[in-house]
């Protein structure tokens, strides 16, 4: 009980969508126990959608926790509790919150790094601006999608090795970046930045994404403006929100940082917000790569108090992702980008076969573990995509 991750499901073909917690291989039925209690925040529980529970706050979120850990273990609420607790495998897990806003930062010093040997050899691996700002892009919402939704091949332009003139078709290089995503809670006014010490205030919990590219429909479209159809045709989210209330144990220091920050990206000194996650990537069942998230150069703090300094406000639903999470060694890396070495050395698969980009039919599931209290395990679950073949 030290996760108690939040999600929204529904029963068999019922059209009534319910928040649900995560309990071992049952999911509570979070409203109806808070209706059947009077919990004071019964209708924050109601919606079939997290938004409303998110928009309440951290006071809230923490009042909340408390009481759902008491239904747990409290016999005298025993009674109110079991009749809510349904088997994972009866559910349908559905997006748990409505995405307001879409950005997804660039974070990973050795993803940057491989990116820059690949494409601009001979030259810095790292834009000047990398170790100064938290680079990012603005997405796009609407095509942010749950767990087990298909994905389709896109098309778009892109231009062939060779050639000085584009073509028009399905991606041929269809990728995968496993990442670590964020949802905001609590708002905040336009023209007021959020300070890294206040990330918690503002920030619900933690996911994985999927952040789906077509490498080259980007290649061709990103200069001068940066990744736009080649990134928003789909971004797959799993399908529980890990609140940060149990990843205390996760917590750990960021890697160094040379040269220091700007003051408004400062880590706050003893209130770390580098993450101890442990990424697994599989390919049709078979492990490719397990990145650390801890070698992150970036902290979600950092880049929300960066999402924020020009004076945006943070909207309840509103979704950031780390950007590609990969580690020093090859087995560690995020995207098939890297470790197929965009197309030069294709990845050998168990059983037979190699991958140089993604095929038709091919399955990505990306999971993760957190270290809990008293050696608790944290899971996060996982996001599965299937590739469909392009539409047309």
């Amino acid at each position: 009980m030290a996760n108690l991750p939040y999600g929204v499901f529904s029963i068999g073909a019922e059209p009534v969508r319910r928040v649900g917690i995560a309990v071992g291989e049952q999911v509570l039925d979070a409203g109806a126990v808070a209706r059947a209690v009077r919990a004071d925040f019964a209708d924050l529980l109601g919606a079939g959608s997290l938004n409303p529970l998110l928009a309440a706050g951290p006071a809230v979120w923490r009042s909340v926790r408390a009481a759902v850990l008491g239904w747990l273990s409290g016999a005298v609420r025993a009674e109110a509790v079991r009749p809510h607790l349904v088997d994972r495998a009866a559910v349908r897990l559905h997006l748990p919150f409505e995405v307001a806003d879409y950005v997804d930062f660039y974070s990973c010093e050795q993803h940057a790094v491989n990116a820059g040997r690949m494409f601009r050899p001979g030259a810095p691996p790292l834009p000047p601006n990398w170790r100064h700002v938290p680079i990012g892009y603005h997405g796009r919402a609407g095509t942010v999608v749950v767990s087990g939704t298909d994905v389709v091949r896109p098309a778009g332009q892109r231009r062939e090795p060779g050639s000085a003139e584009p073509v028009f078709g399905p991606s041929a290089r269809l990728d995968f970046e496993a990442e670590v995503g964020f949802v905001v809670g609590a708002p905040s006014p336009r023209g007021r930045p959020v300070r890294v010490a206040d990330f918690a205030d503002h920030v619900f919990g933690a996911f994985l994404v999927n952040d789906w590219s077509a490498r080259d429909v980007q290649a061709w479209e990103y200069v001068p403006l940066g990744p736009f159809l080649g990134k928003s045709f789909a971004t797959s989210v799993s399908p529980w929100v890990v609140p940060l209330a149990a990843l205390s144990a996760a917590r750990v220091a960021p890697p160094p940082r040379d040269p220091e920050p700007l003051p408004y990206l400062r880590d706050v000194p003893g209130d770390p917000w580098g993450l101890d996650l442990r990424l697994e990537v599989r390919l049709n069942g078979r492990v490719l790569s397990r990145p650390p998230f801890a070698a992150m150069y970036w902290t979600p703090a950092q880049q929300l108090a960066h999402l924020t300094v020009n004076g945006a406000a943070l909207r309840t639903g509103d979704v950031f992702a780390s950007g590609t999470v990969s580690g020093r060694e090859r087995g560690e890396w995020g995207s098939l980008l890297e470790l197929a070495w965009n197309g030069a050395e294709p990845v050998r698969l168990a059983g037979g076969g190699e991958r140089a980009f993604l095929c038709d039919g091919d399955v990505v599931s990306i999971s993760a573990t957190a270290p809990g209290p008293d050696g608790a395990v944290i899971g996060f679950g996982e996001v599965t995509g299937r590739v469909l073949p392009a539409a047309g």
